[in-house]
């Protein structure tokens, strides 16, 4: 009894350590990403968005098969998978210089991801219990933060080397984050399928529909996970074209000799530490293990969201686009623990995993569908038009995320009301 609650003490730290690295990694290669393919490859607007819908499309259909996988047979065998084959997709990226490889690399990776999506937050909520699976998810956030700045500078120092060197380096830790979690991961919170009872087709179809059966018996999930399917369809677009609209449509500033990787390193450090200090803000003000408190956080932190995405389309200078970048960007941080926090509220342990893969699976269906649209219009009509539409697109979440305030404050109130009632009854017996 002692050694399974010391195992389950040492999750927390390999978690923060997992995090810490994997936003590293992903720091370093993503700080020249998009240099590298604007730049080096030579992609157009609508290959760029592609490159993600791709993605995207390797998510969506290898998403809920994974994390049911998770669910039934291991979480952290599932999260081990990924970092290998995420790893894999990286050095083919950064080793090829061409569309079709990148494209290539974004089925491989995306894969890798979805087997690590759903299954590491239903590793860590069965860990550490979820009443702290919430502080857990942001305290991570602002670990990761950080280790993604220690990125920035590795990424920028490497990159100015060979642009795509990051990437390539930063593939092959991936695998090697794997091996170490091969020797210090544990799982004790828990419990797969019995051997006996794991016919896998059947187990894997009786878990993903409980899921479902989860999700439709929540109106406030349905809510949340539409939410989710909007937040895809506007991001696909600026993700794959704000670094572009800093390229071709402001000017950069001429400081000595100063390359794009570097001002693209400074940018990203500076958001990332305002997102920190938002993180850190909304983590002591925000009771994350309530309904209510997490979804009013995400209301504001997207109407800021949306005011910086439309300031930085619009502007023609570079310090109100950065500026706006900046905002845009910290509130977007915060955003994702915040929302995964409140998908695990809703969810079942026995599910968490298939649903938390579920609400990435329909973020994923959302990039997909917007992704080519943006890109096409971008192609079209230039990329401020394409970022606009993004804003307005994102803007359509806040009468939802007011509707589901609406929804879970009747739950509350019912039982509430169920509480008191059990009280009288109680009174009222001899």
């Amino acid at each position: 009894m002692f050694s399974r609650f010391k195992t389950k003490r040492a999750a927390y730290p390999v978690y923060l350590f997992s995090e810490f690295t994997l936003s590293l990694l992903f720091s370093m290669m993503f700080v020249v990403d998009s240099v590298y393919q604007v730049n080096v490859v030579g992609l157009n607007a609508l290959q760029l968005v592609l490159v993600g819908t791709t993605l995207e499309v390797s998510a969506f259909v290898c998403e809920v098969p994974t994390g049911v996988i998770a669910d039934v047979y291991s979480r952290r065998l599932s999260i081990i998978i990924g970092m290998f084959v995420m790893g894999l997709g990286f050095v083919i990226e950064g080793a090829f210089p061409f569309f079709a490889p990148i494209l290539l690399a974004q089925v491989i990776w995306g894969l890798g991801y979805t087997f690590t999506s759903g299954a590491t937050q239903a590793w860590i909520a069965d860990e550490v219990g979820e009443e702290q699976a919430g502080k857990a998810f942001l305290r991570a956030s602002q670990i990761g933060t950080v280790g993604a700045l220690i990125g920035i500078g590795a990424g920028t120092l490497i990159g100015t080397l060979g642009v795509n060197l990051p990437i390539v380096l930063g593939g092959a830790l991936l695998m090697v984050l794997g091996l170490v979690l091969i020797i210090i991961m544990p799982e004790t919170g828990f419990e797969p399928t019995p051997r006996e009872d794991r016919n896998t087709f059947q187990s894997m179809a009786h878990t993903f529909k409980s899921g479902l059966r989860v999700v439709r018996g929540k109106p406030a999930l349905i809510n949340i996970l539409t939410i989710g399917l909007i937040l895809g369809l506007y991001s696909e677009g600026y993700d794959r074209l704000w670094a572009a609209h800093l390229l071709e449509n402001i000017t950069l500033p001429t400081i000595g000799n100063l390359q794009p990787v570097v001002w693209f390193g400074l940018i990203r450090a500076a958001g990332m530490l305002l997102g920190l200090g938002v993180t850190e803000f909304v983590q002591r003000r925000v009771d994350t293990a309530r309904h209510g408190p997490v979804a009013r956080a995400v209301l504001l932190l997207i109407t800021g969201m949306v005011a910086g995405l439309l300031t930085f389309a619009l502007t023609g200078s570079f310090i109100i686009a950065v500026l706006a970048l900046w905002g845009f960007s910290s509130l977007r941080q915060t955003v994702g623990p915040l929302y995964t926090a409140w998908v695990n509220q809703h969810a079942e342990s026995s599910v968490r995993a298939t649903v938390i893969s579920m609400s990435s699976q329909i973020d994923a269906l959302g990039q997909i569908l917007g992704g080519p649209i943006v890109g096409v219009i971008g192609l079209a009509l230039g990329i401020p038009v394409s970022l606009t539409i993004c804003a307005v697109v994102l803007a359509t979440v806040l009468p939802l995320l007011i509707r589901t305030i609406k929804i879970d404050r009747q739950t509350e109130v019912t039982a509430n009301e169920v509480v008191v009632d059990e009280v009288a009854v109680h009174k009222l017996l001899p």
